[in-house]
């Protein structure tokens, strides 16, 4: 077989072993190369696609572990943030009934003392018909005053809250029949208050009280006349 000659600058001897190197990056035009240099380029070629395959394989083994790692880690936070959110509940429960306990002592004075009320009864729930109504504090007088009050006791008073109070309001009678001939009034106690939903409460026609020398204390301009329902 006839060989022809090639220049020796233009031959490359040195190894393809990475893709930085790869073999095609100095391919000379095969029709001036020999056999042994024909099977030199072939074997680099089928080396560096292994490499290639190979590099491939662990990419994608990486991919799985890393996302095998996520998943647990998301599973874990979940249940972390699942605890979280029962300790937070948890702790406003508490907090919720320990406000009510300071509120009742209170609030039975302010009842007794201001409005005349005999009945006093704290955390009331009724059932009638599939609906249900709670209120903190329910009072009440028979006989010349003839009245009931309806108290809801808050950590932080909220907008939710002085519409909570009025659904009460609007629906006592349906609960309490027995009182259907009452005056019923509203009383939005609340350790903080802002000045804006303490305007609100009052425009409500409710009664306001606050938190004043660690007992509640009604909060109401002079002449304040309640919405009665």
């Amino acid at each position: 077989m006839a060989v022809v000659a090639i220049p020796p600058e233009a031959v490359d001897n040195k190894p393809h072993r990475s893709p930085r190197h790869h073999p095609l990056t100095k391919l000379k035009n095969p029709t001036t190369m020999t056999n042994t240099e024909l099977k030199e380029l072939i074997a680099s070629l089928i080396l560096a696609q292994k490499e290639t395959d190979k590099q491939i394989k662990e990419t994608d083994k990486q991919i799985k572990e890393t996302d095998k790692e996520l998943r647990m880690l998301q599973k874990k936070t979940d249940k972390q943030l699942n605890e979280l959110g029962k300790q937070i509940g948890g702790l406003g429960e508490k907090f919720g009934s320990f406000t009510e306990g300071l509120a009742l002592p209170s609030m039975q004075k302010i009842l007794q003392k201001e409005f005349k009320m005999e009945v006093i009864s704290p955390s009331v729930r009724v059932s009638k018909n599939g609906h249900h109504l709670e209120i903190d504090v329910l009072a009440y007088a028979n006989g010349e005053i003839n009245e009931a009050y309806v108290v809801e006791v808050k950590s932080h008073l909220r907008e939710e809250a002085i519409q909570q109070l009025r659904s009460i309001l609007e629906r006592f009678r349906l609960f309490f029949p027995e009182h259907k001939d009452k005056k019923v009034f509203g009383v939005l106690a609340a350790v903080d208050m802002s000045a804006d939903l303490r305007g609100r409460v009052l425009r409500e026609g409710f009664y306001a009280a606050r938190i004043k020398d660690e007992v509640f204390k009604l909060d109401v301009p002079k002449g304040f006349a309640a919405k009665a329902y």
